[in-house]
């Protein structure tokens, strides 16, 4: 009997899918799941070209053609360089980031008081590099900011931020019984429960 194809979830840095990965497994050992990590740049185009057959993303996404699961949020919060004087707070006001350079695009709500510097785009974890030199702030997802955790950086979480949404999102064409029994094991439900 041939192994069927593997199930392509996606997962954006700072997700973890390896209890919703474990639980498959558990189920459904016949068939493969096959975990793959993505950015937040391609996870729509990954998904909508086939490559994924499911993906953990995070919000915002275009939903035109997807179905969303919202599984939780994540807390924002600001990396700053070691020595910053905001490390001497516990939690830093989003109004407070007024006057600090933004290594990324500011977050929606903060209007910035001081003209920023051209940052080039660039990822979490080159934005992570840029604060570590000292050269500005980033503000980015509680998760994000300790995967790409260094000596040289902390984090405060951000008071007034909206949190980041993650997800598990399908295309509404793939809506077959395997894409829901994914949905069933990432929303909880027992082997024994029916569809809710």
């Amino acid at each position: 009997m041939a192994t069927p194809s593997p199930l392509r979830l996606g997962f954006v840095t700072g997700a973890t899918p390896d209890r919703w990965a474990a639980r498959w497994r558990e189920r459904f050992p016949r068939e493969p799941l096959e975990l793959v990590p993505v950015s937040e740049a391609d996870q729509e185009t990954l998904l909508r070209d086939g490559t994924l057959d499911a993906a953990l993303v995070r919000e915002p996404v275009d939903r035109a053609g997807l179905h969303l699961v919202r599984l939780y949020e994540e807390r924002a919060v600001v990396v700053v360089p070691a020595d910053h004087v905001l490390t001497a707070y516990d939690e830093v006001a989003l109004a407070d980031l007024a006057h600090e350079q933004h290594v990324l695009p500011p977050p929606p709500g903060l209007e910035l008081r001081e003209p920023q510097l051209d940052f080039p785009p660039m990822g979490q974890r080159e934005a992570v590099e840029v604060v570590a030199s000292g050269t500005g702030v980033a503000v980015m997802p509680m998760a994000v900011a300790r995967l790409h955790h260094r000596k040289d950086v902390t984090y405060r979480p951000v008071t007034g931020a909206d949190p980041t949404r993650v997800g598990l999102a399908w295309l509404v064409e793939r809506d077959d019984e395997q894409i829901q029994r994914l949905v069933g094991v990432v929303r909880g439900r027992t082997a024994r429960s029916s569809r809710d």
